[in-house]
């Protein structure tokens, strides 16, 4: 490219990186975005959204992807655009505002204390259940002040794969991730994830082809954690699903599909509604 990047100004950096994911990325980014809302149906109308930003290269790609959606195709509902500051230290903070500035995202931002609260809490060397519960709730209050019916996850698809063979193999359970759900905790309030059929590696890609720089978990809890903790346990399993990958390149697709081809009657046992079934119930 002639112009390098860094010297685009804010309005005509924004504008490359909004051509980038309608044209260049079109099929492995923007097709799959729109394919997940309407397969899934995560819009209706006069919704509101609260497309919920953690300041990594997920959560900054579906603004970006809300934002082109409202401009480009559907029109039938709003956004606000929340972060939520758990602790972060300030170089982190201030790159996740650099970024939204840089790419023309209007952000609202919240402070929360989640990092301290979970740092005195006794949880055997692995906070990350309590701080995405909390996380998760503070978003949800939040997103309800607003005004918002919704939150928007920026979760991919191997998010949802590595999680279901997790449950697996860590926990003794075959549970997957859902595309949309309703809250338990608030009533009227949906959690919908509509990045739910785009794949890291695309994702990666049109973060280095748009020279971008996010912040990583940036958690002060977890970095001198040993390698039992869940961080740990997801790496391992994203470097086994590329072995297994590179015998059969379908592997990722099929644990996808295996999700939604469940067949009971092979099921020793199975929970739907919190109540357990068992085989020999209806045997």
């Amino acid at each position: 490219m002639e112009q390098s990047l860094t010297t685009l100004s804010n309005e005509e950096y924004a504008a490359y990186v909004e051509k980038s994911i309608v044209k260049k990325f079109r099929k492995e980014i923007w097709c799959k975005f729109t394919k997940a809302i309407n397969t899934y149906d995560l819009i209706q109308d006069g919704d509101k959204i609260a497309v919920c930003i953690s300041g990594g290269k997920d959560s900054m790609l579906m603004a970006k992807l809300f934002q082109e959606l409202f401009r480009h195709g559907k029109q039938n509902f709003s956004c606000e655009f929340l972060v939520m500051n758990p602790g972060y230290n300030e170089e982190n903070s201030e790159r996740i505002l650099y970024n939204a500035g840089r790419l023309k995202v209007p952000v609202t931002v919240f402070e929360s204390d989640i990092f301290d609260v979970t740092a005195k809490e006794d949880l055997g060397g692995n906070p990350c259940y309590l701080c995405a519960r909390m996380r998760r709730g503070h978003l949800y209050a939040k997103a309800r002040e607003l005004g918002c019916n919704k939150i928007a996850l920026g979760h991919h698809m191997d998010d949802v794969i590595e999680t279901t063979l997790m449950g697996m193999l860590h926990s003794g359970q075959f549970q997957g991730m859902m595309p949309k759900l309703h809250s338990t905790n608030f009533e009227g309030m949906e959690l919908i994830r509509p990045m739910y059929l785009i794949r890291e590696e695309d994702i990666i890609h049109w973060k280095n082809y748009n020279e971008l720089v996010f912040i990583n978990c940036a958690c002060k809890l977890t970095a001198g954690l040993a390698r039992g903790d869940t961080e740990s346990k997801r790496k391992r399993t994203k470097e086994l699903i590329k072995m297994l990958h590179e015998e059969n390149p379908y592997v990722e697709k099929n644990i996808l599909r295996s999700i939604e081809n469940v067949n009971l009657d092979t099921l020793l046992g199975y929970k739907q509604h919190g109540e357990r079934h068992y085989f020999l119930d209806s045997y």
